[in-house]
This record gives C-alpha cells, structure tokens and sequence, in this order.
C-alpha cells in the first residue's frame, strides 16, 4: 500500500483547501519544488499533484509550478486538474509526470478516458470526486445525480491504472478516511482503488490495512501531514510492515 503526499497547488503555492473550497485555502509553503523535495526525503515514493486553479479552469494554470517539482525529484509524481484532453495528457507525460489523472472529463466525456488508455497504457487514472455520495465535477463546483460506483463501472475494461476516490465533504477537514465506501467501493470493481479525503492520523492507515482489501493501491494524505499530525516515519514503516503481512 502506497501513501501518496499531496502536493495542491493554487496560485503557484502549496495550499490546502477545506472541503474544496478555493477560499479557504491555507498556504502550507510557497515553495512547492521545495515542499517535494521534503516528501521525498522522509522516504515517501509517490507524490500526488493538483493543480487547483486548473481544476477551475479547465487547462494547466500551474505548470510553472509542476515542472519546477519535476525537477527537484527523483521520484514518480501523478497528476490531476484541468486535464482535459489528449495533447494535455501527452505534453504532461512527456514532461515527465508518471501518470494522468483525469476527473472532470471522465465524467463528461468517458470517451477520452478510453482513447487515453489505449494511447497511454497503464498511466491514466480516474479522479470520482464525490459529495454525499455522487460524483462532483469542475472543482468541486458541480454536482451530478451519478453515483461513484456509477461512474468506476463505466471504465471496467478501459483499461485505467487506478481510481482516485475522494470523499469532498472530508477533505481537508481531518475527519477520517470514509474507509467503508473505500471499501465497498474496490470490492466492487477490478480497477484499484486509491482513497482520499480526510486522512487525519496514524488511526486511518491502520483501519485501511485491517479492512484487508487488496483492491485498495494507497492513500493520499494532505493536511495531516503539513499540521503533524500523521509522523512520515511512522506511517511507512507501519505500511511497509502491512505490505509484507
């Protein structure tokens, strides 16, 4: 199992937002290429990027920002916000993002999701946003009457890497990890599940590794991090430890 440090970036900052919301962002570093540097040596493998402003958008705002951690790391970064199209995909990957996140457009056009697997084998994800259990788009800012599990099923056989699951009415809010629709959620599909929103302690990864689901690939964490909350060094060695059970 995989913790994924969030690096959220809006403005060209390090922030984090309190259930979506842009104007309640707390800046936790202005220096983001010095913030993943930070991640990568307490001994974290994946980072997990947002370009909050190109959520909003709908195209890169922050790619000055995402470059600039790209170089500063030598480990694998996935990247989501204001992706919506091949040629942004592309250019991302090439620049050397690992993998893609697509949410907005998964969900307005299902079709880019597979056309990318197809381009793209094993470096796309899908970002479910949802709010009281259906799906949210543009930022947050809109939401559907589809279901989370609605939307996983479409892209069964798509061929996509993982499905980032985020509770918004969590996020940011220390609440807890919603581990129970994370659950019911992978146990659902084939795709593996990554869950986000609300991770606030040490509590939340153990109760991830006693659900024992092997359809789950990690978590993301944010603020829990960046208030201290969550030790780095306790979290990976408690999930290295699950890893091998």
């Amino acid at each position: 199992m995989i913790l994924f440090p969030a690096i959220d970036l809006k403005d060209g900052e390090c922030v984090r937002l309190v259930h979506g919301l842009m104007d309640q962002a707390t800046v936790f570093n202005d220096d983001p290429a010095a913030q993943a540097r930070a991640f990568e040596a307490a001994g974290f493998e994946y980072l997990h990027l947002v370009d909050l402003n190109g959520a909003f958008a709908g195209h890169p705002v922050n790619g000055a920002a995402v470059e600039s951690i790209l170089a500063a790391i030598s480990i694998p970064a996935q990247l989501g916000g204001g992706i919506r199209d091949i040629a942004t995909i592309e250019a991302w990957l090439e620049k050397g993002i690992r993998r893609v996140i697509i949410g907005t457009a998964a969900v307005k056009n299902p079709d880019l999701v597979i056309e990318a697997c197809r381009s793209f084998p094993g470096r796309i994800a899908v970002g479910l946003d949802a709010k009281g259990g259906r799906i949210a788009t543009e930022g947050w800012a809109d939401v559907s009457d589809l279901t989370v599990r609605d939307m996983a099923n479409r892209f069964e056989d798509a061929g996509v890497a993982a499905i980032i699951y985020t509770d918004i009415d969590r996020d940011g809010a220390l609440g807890g990890l919603n581990v129970d629709a994370t659950v019911a959620l992978a146990d659902a599909i084939s795709i593996p599940v990554i869950a986000s929103g609300g991770l606030s302690s040490i509590a939340d990864l153990k109760k991830l590794i006693a659900a024992d689901c092997s359809g789950i690939e990690g978590a993301i964490s944010g603020r829990a991090l960046y208030d201290g909350r969550l030790d780095p060094k306790e979290a990976l060695t408690l999930l290295r430890r699950g890893n091998r059970c």
